[in-house]
This record gives C-alpha cells, structure tokens and sequence, in this order.
C-alpha cells in the first residue's frame, strides 16, 4: 500500500527579508508565521514528506514569484518542494526548477490557458506539474454551469466553482469536471482547497475532496481547514485523499510532523516515518 503523504505548506508573501509565511482565513485576514526558509528547515528536521511553498498574492499583484527565497529555502530542504505563484509562462516553470523546486503548481494561468497544463507536461513531465484547484460551494443547483451536484459539507445540495486570482474572481467551472480536464492534459498531481474551509480548523472540505479523489487517477492532495490531527485522518481515510496539507497547526506549534505521523499510524494510515 502506497504510504499517504503529510504535506506543511509555506503561504508567503513579500516581506522584509524578502518573504513572510503567513495565515489568513479565506485567503485574507493574514497574519505572520515566521520566516520560510526557517520554517522550511523545521519541517525538513521535523520528517516532513514534502514542502509546499505557494507565494499567494503574486498571481493578484502580476508579479513572479520570489526566486530568491526560493533558493534559500531549496538550500536547507532536502526534501521534494512544490512551488506556485505567478507561475505564467514555460520561462517561469525553468527559473523556479532552476532554484531548486522539484514540482510547480499552476491555477489561475492554467484555468485562463487550460493547454499551460499539457504544454508544460510535454517539456517537463507529468510529474513535475501539480494544478491547484482553488473552489467554493455554489448552492445555487440550477446554475447552467453546475454539472456535479453533491452534498456540501453544511449537508446542502451543491456544485464546486472553481475560483482564481487567490480565491477573488469565480469563473463558473464546475471543480470535478476541472480536475477532470487537469488529468486528462497531463498533470501528474490535484491539489484541491476548498476556500470554504480554509484558515477555519474546522477539518477538511471532504465532499468534495472524496469527490475528486474518485474522479480522477492522479494523486489528490486535500487542503484547506486542518485544525488536528483528526481532520488528517478524516482527509486519508474518508476523503480518501493521498495527500494532506496543513498549515496552521504546525506553523503556532500545535503539532509537529511526527506527532501528525505517529496518530496517523496509530489509526491505521500508513505513513513514511
């Protein structure tokens, strides 16, 4: 049985020293974290599987991302780093593989352009690309985009629109069909974040994350709303989810990574430790 991934992720915008992780709820109300490339370093140390570091206001801003801390952080992490933000042209994907990210994650150039996806795919393999999938629940079922009708997390009936530019324009796609098409183009990996559930710690969106998961063949990556441990064990074992991403309870040091591996593989899950 594949071994199930724990996945902390580094939100960071421009600061001081070049970049600040930061936490919002929703993608706003922001406050800071702590310094990537330390929080980076922790991780690593701390036995996580992977790093993802999203710069989240570069695709707003229509700015690049921060290769400089980029660099830093690839230069104390020994473990693979999936980055995104502002991520616009094959150019972008070679500088930020060039700094030391082994995957990047594309959202909003890729639901613009869905052939960014294969086109990126093609140079540097289905492995190396993961698309994000930013969604909030519609309840609005009799919407002429509304494709996959399920229950939300709240228990009404609802289809997943898909929204960009950091959670701020909807575009009417429904999420499953998109995660659909994101596969089909050749992206090796699904990072699903349902906005409803992000920065809340209620657990994650796993609806729609189950949704997705057994809609598509590649790797899903559920994200958005860990508060414990026992929302990673729900992602894993309702949600069947592959992957786990989580913020805030690592970041204020409610958890580290092997407190989150030792639970999981007390219920079951198997983990890498």
């Amino acid at each position: 049985m594949l071994t199930k991934r724990v996945i902390p992720c580094l939100d960071v915008v421009p600061g001081e020293r070049g970049g600040c992780v930061v936490k919002g709820v929703e993608f706003v109300n922001l406050r800071s974290a702590g310094d990537p490339v330390e929080l980076a370093k922790r991780y690593n140390e701390q036995g996580a599987d992977e790093l993802v570091f999203l710069d989240i206001t570069a695709s707003h801003e229509g700015r690049k991302t921060m290769i400089d801390v980029i660099e830093r952080t690839a230069d104390e992490v020994f473990i693979p780093m999936t980055v995104g933000g502002g991520i616009r042209t094959v150019g972008d994907i070679k500088s930020i593989l060039r700094a030391g990210a082994d995957k990047i994650t594309v959202n909003t150039t890729a639901v613009k352009d869905p052939s960014f996806i294969k086109e990126s795919a093609d140079i540097f393999g289905s492995q190396c690309v993961v698309t994000a999938i930013d969604c909030r629940s519609n309840t609005n079922v009799d919407d002429p985009h509304a494709v996959n009708i399920i229950e939300n997390k709240r228990g009404e009936p609802a289809w997943y629109e898909v929204v960009i530019y950091g959670g701020r324009t909807p575009t009417g796609i429904d999420a499953i069909e998109w995660a659909k098409k994101a596969e089909e183009l050749g992206s090796g990996e699904i990072m699903l974040t349902s906005m409803d559930a992000d920065g809340t710690k209620d657990g994650y969106d796993l609806p729609i994350t189950k949704a997705i998961s057994n809609a598509v063949r590649i790797p899903v990556i559920a994200s958005g709303g860990a508060g414990n441990v026992e929302h990673m064990y729900d992602a894993f074992a309702k949600a069947d989810a592959d992957a786990a991403l989580a913020a805030s309870i690592f970041h204020y040091g409610e958890y580290t990574i092997g407190q989150a591996k030792e639970y999981l593989r007390s219920k079951g899950i198997p983990v890498r430790l």
